[in-house]
């Protein structure tokens, strides 16, 4: 199999989220690709496979678990199709866990469009303030849970307990808070223990839960984010009807073999 890995939400190697992707003829068995999430030990490894129609079936794998929606490896896929296999549409269409979801290429970004998951509030988890060191203004609740903290140098401060964070009952715990640079809406970090990815560099499919809340808060469809991980990546928002733009860019690291 051939195996590539790209830096998803950057357009520098060592930034972003790395997320490995792996085109596939034939499907092996779960098993089988699981391991081989696990031997590679990102936070998504992302294989597809090209349809009869021209569209491309799309799963994502933790080194621990299938999850149904991934951001990072999804926009990889659609780079390493129009860079390394030369895909000449403008617009790549994914069949996935979460249904269609299609990639477009506009110069050098790559949009998603993914549904939007609006955040319903929730009383603050009685081990959240213990778990992130800190007491939430507001907690929310989708297919991650959103915590809303003061500042962004309290989300960059957080050191999280991950053996609390993992009895959340949620994919993942999302904490953000207003951006200091004025040219950015607001910043994030996303915490993930529970599916084997303590913390993720830069997470699409949490921008489908805090998209529409920071839409909703700040009264504008468009916003540009920041996830403040050590590593750190840039993405635009859109809100459109019931569904979220998600972009970025993306640089290959590395082309390779698996062979098993």
């Amino acid at each position: 199999m051939r195996i590539f890995q790209v830096d998803a939400f950057s357009d520098r190697v060592f930034k972003g989220n790395p997320a490995a992707v792996i085109p596939l003829h034939e499907w092996p068995e779960d098993m089988i690709l699981q391991q081989i999430a696990a031997e590679n030990n990102l936070s998504e490894t992302a294989f597809f496979s090209e349809s009869k129609d021209g569209s491309y079936k799309l799963r994502w794998f933790t080194p621990q678990t299938e999850v149904d929606l991934c951001g990072h490896a999804t926009l990889a896929s659609a780079h390493i199709l129009f860079e390394q296999f030369n895909y000449s549409k403008q617009e790549i269409t994914f069949h996935t866990k979460s249904g269609k979801l299609k990639v477009t290429k506009r110069y050098d970004l790559y949009i998603m469009d993914f549904p939007s998951n609006p955040p319903k509030p929730v009383p603050v988890p009685k081990l959240l303030p213990e778990a992130i060191g800190i007491i939430p203004i507001y907690t929310g609740v989708n297919i991650d849970m959103l915590v809303l903290v003061q500042s962004e140098r309290d989300v960059q401060d957080i050191k999280p307990d991950m053996p609390l964070l993992k009895k959340m009952e949620v994919r993942g715990v999302i904490v953000t808070a207003p951006a200091d640079d004025p040219e950015t809406d607001f910043v994030s970090r996303f915490f993930a223990p529970a599916v084997g990815v303590p913390e993720d560099p830069v997470t699409g499919s949490a921008h489908t839960v805090l998209t529409p809340f920071w839409v909703k808060r700040l009264g504008k469809s468009e916003l540009r984010a920041r996830q403040i991980s050590t590593r750190g990546g840039e993405l635009i928002c859109n809100q459109k009807d019931g569904r979220v733009e998600i972009g970025g860019k993306a640089v290959t690291y590395m082309a390779g073999e698996i062979t098993i």
